[in-house]
């Protein structure tokens, strides 16, 4: 692909001839085209972690994705790169051109995927790897199109003024990287939060359409032919039409996204600073199911079999102090308080929009029992992780549904150095790779220093039928950690929905089971029965939980996981 040619004699002309006539002094042509292409890498690298960032909510997996994203697009910005020299004798008519194809294919690419995903995810067959492909192409597309800037822009700027090429590459990398800085933070810290993905990303197209057209039509509009200033004119405003009038259907086209991938009875749909959550349901008899990042964290048909199973079993013995990593929904907070002798329930969750709305939504507050209105109940916004390090020294304090903590060096309360009866760590799938910390070889030695003598840890690991590997892979790593445990897992109903990592799985794949593991610091595995004289269960008996328990597999546990070897 690479033209094998001599170089030029000294004295060769550069194929453009005399420098441009411009209507600035070539000074100021410099800037403005420096300008340009701090822009267009601004640009470039927002549609590149738009992708990133997209396919990872619909997909699953952000490392998979991330990985796949930067080394297609990467690979395609090399091979537009060398196509663009064919085009260097039109530079700017060919980058006028580009930049217009980029703005429509990069600020339409989120809403592509998004419609992709919602209208044929479902159908199974070839249909449900269509985000994936579609990812690729854009990856690929998009690529292309940025590799051809750099080499059309090194036109442009020698047109203005002849420089020698050192000089010339570093004044046109130095624009470029800075200008991938300033896309690289207003991504998550701008466009994001404010706008969403879907708006931020024809935002900036319309940005990319108009710096592209403004450079070559302003700058060297000399060098165009009246035909093709007009062509260049009018495909850059029917971009900007098309790309404006996406903008205003954004509303109707989330609605109706939504509602494809949901069904028509979603009744609350709000995106916080960790996630999107959705609520269907809970109105007039139907179920009420909870979304987080589109896999289904609570359904209203079953979750008191999920619940039940994931608290009773570990409040058999002391369970005067109780530590709820994850579960802001509160529904295993219900559970818990359903004992007596409860004096405190510390529940760590992350994102605080859950807990508003897990204590302020009549349906959501009516199923975990208005448990935040407990004042045995405490509330802190963090990082399970980070949490768990800090509290010993730090000494978390404060009334019920606070988010702060004090700097004294114990803990308030009930919640003192002797450390937690029970602790439940209702967290994501392990397979989230957000989540995989939280399944970690470290993060369960954290779990282990904070729990009384003889205290008792409960983990979701989940569903044993569909994913053995990763059910087995987090009994190893509590195992590695010092941990004694006792697997056991109960059967569940096919909510219809992706619960787990993958969301693009054509048929549901959600698990007919839930998979959970019992653990305790020691050397004997905890007995995995129900608490004498514990509350009476709608869905777990003694004899089912018996029933329940696994065996470890004739091969063995897989290795265990850690912060820097994953293994989910």
């Amino acid at each position: 692909m690479i033209d094998p040619h001599a170089p030029a004699p000294p004295g060769t002309p550069p194929p453009w001839g005399a420098p441009a006539p411009l209507p600035v002094r070539p000074g100021t042509g410099r800037f403005l085209v420096l300008a340009c292409v701090f822009v267009c890498a601004a640009c470039g690298l927002v549609y590149e972690l738009e992708l990133v960032a997209l396919a990872s909510y619909l997909i699953g997996d952000s490392v998979t994705q991330a990985s796949v994203v930067l080394s297609v697009m990467v690979f395609a910005m090399g091979i537009g790169s060398l196509a663009a020299k064919r085009l260097r004798w039109h530079a700017a008519a060919a980058f006028a051109a580009v930049e217009a194809a980029l703005a429509l294919i990069g600020g339409c690419s989120a809403m592509a995927l998004y419609a992709v995903f919602a209208w044929t995810g479902g159908w199974g067959g070839l249909w449900a790897a269509g985000p994936r492909c579609l990812l690729v192409a854009f990856s690929l597309a998009i690529g292309l199109l940025i590799g051809a800037e750099v080499p059309l822009l090194m036109e442009l700027i020698q047109r203005i003024r002849r420089q020698d090429a050192g000089g010339a590459v570093a004044d046109l990398f130095a624009a470029d990287y800075v200008g991938a800085l300033v896309g690289g933070l207003a991504f998550p810290f701008l466009l994001l939060p404010f706008l969403g993905q879907l708006t931020g990303t024809l935002l900036t197209g319309t940005v990319n359409v108009v710096a592209g057209g403004a450079l070559v039509l302003g700058l060297f509009r000399r060098d165009l032919s009246r035909r093709a200033r007009w062509t260049l004119l009018v495909a850059g405003i029917t971009v900007l039409g098309l790309l404006a009038s996406a903008a205003v259907l954004v509303g109707d086209f989330e609605r109706a996204a939504r509602h494809a991938v949901y069904g028509a009875d979603v009744r609350v749909a709000l995106q916080t600073d960790v996630q999107e959550i959705v609520l269907t349901g809970g109105t007039h008899g139907r179920p009420l199911d909870l979304f987080l990042d589109g896999r289904l964290r609570v359904g209203g048909r079953d979750e008191r079999r999920y619940h039940e199973a994931l608290v009773h079993p570990a409040m058999t013995g002391p369970h005067a102090r109780v530590l709820i990593l994850g579960g802001g929904d509160g529904m295993a907070a219900r559970e818990v308080l359903r004992h007596r002798g409860v004096d405190r329930v510390d529940i760590v969750e992350l994102d605080a929009g859950l807990v508003r709305l897990a204590r302020h939504d009549p349906a959501l507050s009516a199923l975990n029992g208005h448990v935040y209105d407990d004042p045995h109940v405490h509330v802190f916004t963090a990082d399970a992780f980070h949490w768990l390090r800090e509290a010993p020294r730090s000494g978390y304090s404060g009334s019920p549904g606070s988010s702060s903590y004090s700097g004294s060096s114990s803990y308030s309360g009930s919640s003192g150095s002797s450390g937690y009866d029970v602790v439940i760590a209702d967290l994501p799938d392990p397979g989230i790779t957000a989540s995989t910390k939280l399944y970690s070889e470290e993060f369960y030695g954290l779990v282990r220093r904070a729990l009384a003598p003889g205290g008792r840890l409960v983990v979701h690991a989940g569903p044993v039928q569909a994913r053995p590997h990763a059910f087995w892979t987090v009994a190893a790593t509590l195992r590695a950690a010092g941990l004694a445990i006792t697997p056991y897992r109960v059967l569940g109903q096919d909510a219809g929905f992706t619960p787990g990592p993958d969301r693009s799985a054509g048929e549901s794949r959600a698990p007919h089971d839930w998979g959970f593991i019992l653990a305790t610091a020691g050397p004997r595995a905890p007995a995995l029965r129900l608490p004498a004289g514990g509350p009476r269960l709608r869905t777990l008996t003694e004899g089912g939980l018996e029933r329940d328990a696994l065996q470890t597999p004739r091969a063995g546990l897989p290795p265990s996981s850690t912060l820097v070897h994953p293994r989910y």
